[in-house]
């Protein structure tokens, strides 16, 4: 981990497969036991930096047939034998970050590469999923603070009908509503911030955070882009990339759909999980 903090080393995350999304529990990469050895086999599909990564970090099934619990973390390099980009995908939006699809053939690595204890390798990746969606949402804020300001400074220069697109009630009305949006975010990220650095259990806030920056980010998108008109849908103007870049937030890291069910089973408010 040193040398990829100093950034020394670039990393990466194997989760997601091609048959095994959001439902990270039906993974079937194995890490089968041969001596002092794994010995790993499957692919893993949409790996952020796996193009450029020196180690994958990936989470594989180390005892068959036990679902979550069956699983491990495992630090795989990838110099290693048996290891391969099997492509470099083409996505629409966030073209400064590749993402891949790896495949693993007979690679072989040390037991001791194993990152905590067999089985363990679920409930690892999910408490650091919380701290990735978390630094996601804290992230996605800025960019729709970035994006909020440019349409503001736009709308001041913009002219229409004799005067300034920011005169118009309507767009000075609806801006101040995503103000007031990103202002409630900024403070629910602050709070988990606060409860993760005291060593509390924040899944609930976090997931919250994770769903309402997805959500918000797509529809400050939508609007700055229309108060743009014609600039903002040109390549040439940056509003064209935010406008790719943002919708990623509701699909990576656990979709919108997996933080609501998480919500409410946290809540007791699922089939069969009801409280009282």
């Amino acid at each position: 981990l040193a040398p990829a903090v100093r950034g020394d080393m670039v990393a990466a995350i194997g989760v997601t497969e091609p048959n095994a999304g959001s439902d990270v529990a039906s993974i079937g990469t194995k890490a089968e036991v041969d001596g002092d050895e794994y010995v790993i086999n499957g692919s893993k599909l949409y790996i952020t930096n796996g193009c450029q990564a020196d180690w994958v970090c990936l989470l594989a099934r180390t005892t068959p047939g036990k679902s979550f619990k069956g699983m491990s973390l495992i630090i795989v390099p990838t110099d290693t034998p048996g290891f391969e980009v099997s492509r470099k995908l083409d996505k629409m939006g966030n073209l400064s970050s590749d993402t891949a699809e790896l495949s693993f053939e007979n690679v072989r690595v040390p037991i001791s590469n194993r990152i905590g204890e067999e089985g363990m390798g679920f409930i690892l990746q999910m408490q650091q999923f919380q701290k990735e969606r978390l630094i996601g949402s804290v992230l996605s804020l800025g960019g729709m603070q970035k994006i909020v300001k440019m349409t503001i400074d736009y709308c001041r220069e913009r002219k229409t009908f004799g005067q300034p697109l920011i005169d118009n009630q309507w767009i000075h009305f609806k801006i101040s509503e995503l103000l007031t949006e990103m202002e409630c975010l900024k403070h629910l990220n602050y709070y988990c911030a606060d409860q993760v650095i005291q060593g509390y259990d924040c899944t609930r806030e976090v997931s919250m955070a994770k769903l309402k920056a997805g959500r918000l980010s797509r529809e400050v998108a939508d609007i700055c882009m229309q108060f743009h008109g014609g600039m903002g849908y040109m390549e040439e103007y940056p509003m064209a990339r935010y406008f790719r870049d943002a919708r990623l937030m509701s699909i990576g890291g656990g979709a919108d759909e997996i933080m609501l069910g998480i919500i409410a089973k946290l809540e007791g408010i699922l089939p069969g999980r009801r409280k009282g």
